[in-house]
């Protein structure tokens, strides 16, 4: 019956625009040899600065296939970012728009003599504005990053041209008593009957209008039960054609239920299942999207590895190899679309986000693993409107029209007010919440969420993000907000951790991130174009200690770990030594000479531990379990640990000895800090200041202050904005600064 056949070695491509008939039909003209999966932004979209290359680029292929009298072919394309046009034989026959969703064109009519020539144009440009994502704190990939397949078929088959589905779903559904009875549904382009053969139980249905449906009973189904027991079905579905077998799709499904109260939780299967887990992007080092299923698994090898029995799945439509392996593993996802950052008002790009979300849906309606549908993420930064409601509505409307056995659910940033109509549309809800990092203390987490708990009692909350920079270069015994030290992001998510637990209310908790990700508008902590959020660092060559954290709270895999081991260089003569474990006693070795031993719960802090001059062998052992490290007792710090301030200038900060009015001034028909940066630099005088304070406040903090970074700022007050950087701003400041804008009128 059907053949697949991935198409992804000897493509050739070119890098920019060209035209249609200066495309290659012998030899290389300058154009590069490549296989799939490719990017062209591998690694101008992860060296900072944003500028990597965003334009159309070009791919070409001769495809050879045989094809009988009776059999059709068509080509799938996994991923294409973000804008898509296929060609054969020169003609347009296909256009697709999101850079994340499988779809397929009908290569059959191009066919000549066995063969067609084959050209894609790719398109990530920045004008392509009516398509999301517009804005945001990643780096857009472009390029072929997912393979490219052919797939023949009988004329007869199960319908391969709607919304690049398989054509077949499953729709379980547990009775009271214990029993189930799962709906199949096959959409075809004709044939007779279809057979559908599950569990040694066979359902024969007759095709009426291109469809057909039957459901098949469990008296005692298994059940797919998360982490503890992803059992998975599968349904073979063959399509009958005047007696005979024209098509055949094997589809698995999972039997399950699931709920969420806004007191107690998630639960699945009728027993409470409290969701913990990561937030995952899916680039890697030196490779951005284009990956292959051996990353995929190692991603998920990791994900298991750290006790998570959740992932988001961040910001966008991921791989469907990815999401079969949540099938697999058990992980609860929560899938959602790249409506994000900033809302575009426009019927065009209202339609793009349907149009993917139609996509998201309809393409992993069988995954046993997704539970709620993600319909935007941090969208009010460009502010809140009954426009954006009301796209916010559709999209959740959508959702239970194509599949009422979900749930929709949103992120929402810290700036939404808890009584924000944003906070109604959704069944469920998150927030994304950088209290400890970004603004305020880790301390204020706890209770922000008490108070919307309370003055939303009947609304199920989580968080859908959280986290903080840790990059492995940076140490300090005595970690703050914002130093960007290891130790500083293990003591954030201890804190966090203990926060979670003691609030059985929140149905879900997310890390941002899994793994550190590509972010080419970032300059942060000395580290150009990433985000260093991750548990693991970018190439998965290393877990942070933060990593450790996590497994010990969640994990069953004994394990002991000594935290700051890339912290070698001491001055201090006696030091405290942090280990985590899952164990229940953890004893220290320091020289090969036994120096305590401590009952505990994850965290192990072992005081008063004296080192010699030189080397120092630091080992802990619990059982069996053993990790060690070598500290060296030095006379001099090491510089390299600590960031520099004003990019290693050292000397007179640029707000020392401010003059300033001593108080908060607000006149009428002048800016003040309590407008937002947007409206102030519509001003000729707005702006100009404006860019003279990101001069001089990227300058202290060492950080660049990107074009998508001011973009998302456009929404804030400068008051936030203050608030969001933090202890770098002190209150003569924020008095100058307000100052300076009282001289300026609105106009």
């Amino acid at each position: 019956m059907r053949n697949i056949i991935a198409i992804n070695d000897g493509w050739l491509f070119h890098k920019g625009p060209v035209k249609k008939d200066k495309i290659p039909k012998k030899g290389k003209r300058n154009w590069e040899s490549i296989n799939l999966p490719h990017t062209w932004n591998n690694l101008d979209g992860q060296d900072g600065g944003s500028n990597y290359y965003r334009d159309k680029c070009w791919y070409c292929r001769e495809i050879k296939v045989s094809l009988n009298a009776d059999e059709e072919v068509y080509i799938e394309f996994e991923g294409a970012n973000s804008v898509c046009d296929v060609y054969a034989g020169g003609e347009l026959i296909a256009h697709h728009e999101g850079g994340f969703s499988t779809f397929r064109a009908n290569l059959t009519p191009y066919i000549k003599r066995g063969k067609v020539k084959l050209s894609v144009a790719v398109d990530n440009s920045e004008k392509l504005r009516d398509i999301y994502p517009t804005t945001a704190d990643f780096t857009f990939f472009g390029g072929l990053y997912r393979s490219v397949k052919l797939v023949v078929v009988n004329k007869t088959h199960f319908d391969l041209s709607y919304l690049g589905t398989k054509g077949v779903t499953a729709t379980p559904k547990v009775n009271d008593d214990g029993s189930a009875d799962v709906t199949f549904t096959a959409y075809t382009n004709g044939g007779n009957e279809v057979v559908f053969e599950v569990d040694g139980k066979k359902a024969t249905a007759t095709v009426q209008n291109n469809t057909a449906t039957a459901t098949v009973h469990f008296d005692k189904p298994h059940l797919w039960h998360g982490v503890v027991d992803p059992y998975l079905y599968t349904v073979n579905t063959t399509l009958v054609k005047d007696g005979e077998s024209v098509d055949g799709v094997a589809v698995r499904f999972g039997i399950r239920t699931f709920a969420v109260d806004p007191e107690k939780g998630f639960f699945l299967n009728g027993k409470s299942y409290p969701l913990r887990g990561v937030s995952r992007h899916q680039d890697r080092e030196n490779m951005g999207w284009a990956i292959t299923e051996k990353e995929h698994r190692e991603d998920m090898e990791l994900i298991k590895d750290v006790g998570a029995n959740t992932i988001r799945l961040a910001h966008y439509q991921h791989s469907q190899y990815f999401y079969d392996l949540c099938d697999e593993y058990g992980m609860v996802v929560w899938a959602e679309i790249p409506f994000i950052s900033v809302f575009v008002d426009t019927p065009a790009a209202r339609e793009n986000t349907l149009s993917q979300m139609k996509e998201l849906v309809l393409q992993n309606y069988n995954h046993a693993s997704i539970v709620c549908w993600g319909i935007e993420n941090e969208i009010s930064i460009g502010g809140e409107s009954e426009a954006l409601y009301d796209n916010l509505r559709a999209l959740h409307n959508l959702c239970h029209e194509l599949d009422p056995t979900r749930l929709t659910t949103l992120a929402n940033m810290t700036m939404v007010e808890m009584d924000s109509p944003f906070n109604f549309i959704t069944d469920i809800l998150s927030y994304n919440h950088y209290f400890g990092w970004y603004i305020g203390e880790v301390e204020e987490n706890g209770p922000w969420l008490d108070e919307f708990h309370k003055l939303n009692p009947t609304r199920a909350l989580g968080i859908s993000e959280y986290g903080c920079e840790g990059i492995l270069m940076y140490h300090n015994d005595n970690p703050q907000r914002q130093d960007y030290s290891e130790e500083y992001q293990a003591y954030y998510h201890e804190e966090m951790l203990k926060t979670f637990e003691t609030r059985p209310y929140l149905w879900s908790t997310h890390v941002w991130n899994m793994f550190d990700f590509g972010s080419d508008m970032r300059d942060e902590g000395g580290v150009k174009g990433r985000n260093n959020k991750g548990l693991v660092t970018y190439d998965r060559k290393i877990k942070k200690d933060s990593f450790y954290i996590y497994k010990a709270w969640w994990s069953n895999d004994p394990f002991v770990h000594l935290c700051s081991s890339r912290y070698v260089d001491r001055t201090e003569k006696i030091v405290k030594i942090k280990a985590y474990s899952n164990q229940k006693t953890v004893t220290l070795y320091v020289n090969g000479k036994e120096f305590g031993t401590l009952e505990g719960d994850k965290v192990f802090v072992f005081e008063g531990v004296e080192l010699n001059k030189g080397e120092n062998t630091i080992e802990a052992k619990s059982g069996n379990l053993t990790d060690k490290m070598v500290l060296k007792l030095v006379d001099e710090p090491n510089e390299s640990y600590v960031l520099k301030a004003n990019g290693g200038n050292e000397g007179k900060n640029w707000f020392d000895g401010l003059e300033t009015s001593g108080q908060l001034t607000f006149k009428e028909g002048f800016f003040s800090v309590k407008d937002k940066l947007g409206d102030i630099m519509k001003t000729e005088e707005g702006e100009k200041f404006v860019r003279e304070m990101i001069e001089k406040i990227s300058k202290e903090m060492n950080m660049n202050v990107s074009k998508g970074m001011l973009t998302m700022a456009k929404s804030f007050t400068i008051e936030k904005i203050f608030d969001m950087v933090g202890s770098h701003v002190t209150p003569d400041v924020k008095i100058w600064v307000n100052d300076k804008l009282q001289a300026i009128e609105k106009k």
